[in-house]
């Protein structure tokens, strides 16, 4: 339903705000980076199975079950056809936009199989916040993931919904803990992981190799490898013409 904006000019508007706080990042993280690589190369493949070489990532405690080697949280069967990975930074207005245009498609189609969703929450936005929010909210997702990626979209919903306004101190550690408790993660494990916040590093490293990977604006989407660059990005359940696309 529209609402008399343009919310597609608006996510242009405000993609360009976010690209330039990326070039940003990117200069101030270039040193760290170059440790992360090395340290990536140096990882050894084991020679007692098939495994691949692992990236730096991979050796930091968030990884495991349904949160991929790179960082992503995966939802859906690994092996479906299509394959969509969505970049965003959960203090991003023009993220909000897409969550809010597509959310629905993407859970429609990690449920019944026609894709796969990885979401690669990153935190180049936290000079937009007197706390840290990007992090702290970044932080959240892990914690959220690694409980139960069933209720990971539903939670995802509400952290936009519910997502401060850019230059606000953001939403407190309490704040995010009811959200989470309200999307069902009521287990005491996921508060104290939310308020302890064990991942700050992890997500660092993270958010550095995916600026570093090309990524230059929030959203990113990418369909099979490839970065989705039409209207469907904004236009409401306009990614399931997409994903039906890919699938043939």
């Amino acid at each position: 339903m529209s609402t008399g904006k343009n919310p597609l000019a608006a996510a242009e508007a405000a993609d360009k705000k976010r690209k330039i706080a990326i070039q940003v990042a990117v200069a101030a993280v270039l040193v760290a980076l170059v440790a992360a690589i090395g340290i990536g190369i140096a990882v050894k493949k084991s020679d007692s199975d098939n495994e691949g070489t692992a990236s730096s990532v991979a050796q930091l405690p968030a990884t495991g079950g349904s949160v991929t080697d790179s960082g992503t949280v995966l939802i859906g069967n690994p092996d479906a056809k299509v394959k969509v990975r969505v970049v965003a930074d959960l203090q991003c207005p023009a993220c909000q936009q897409f969550e809010a245009a597509n959310g629905e498609a993407l859970a429609k189609a990690a449920a019944d199989g026609t894709a796969s969703v990885e979401y690669q929450i990153i935190s180049f936005l936290d000079k937009a916040s007197s706390t840290q929010y990007s992090s702290r909210a970044a932080n959240a997702s892990f914690c959220v993931a690694k409980a139960d990626t069933t209720k990971y979209q539903g939670w995802l919903q509400t952290m936009f919904d519910k997502q401060p306004a850019e230059g606000s101190a953001g939403l407190s550690n309490d704040e995010l803990v009811a959200i989470a408790q309200g999307a069902g993660y009521t287990d005491p494990a996921v508060a104290t992981c939310i308020k302890d916040k064990p991942y700050n590093d992890y997500i660092k490293q993270v958010t550095q190799a995916t600026l570093k990977s090309g990524v230059e604006s929030t959203p990113s989407v990418y369909i099979n490898g490839k970065l989705e660059q039409s209207d469907a990005i904004f236009t409401e359940n306009g990614l399931t013409s997409v994903i039906a696309d890919a699938a043939k």
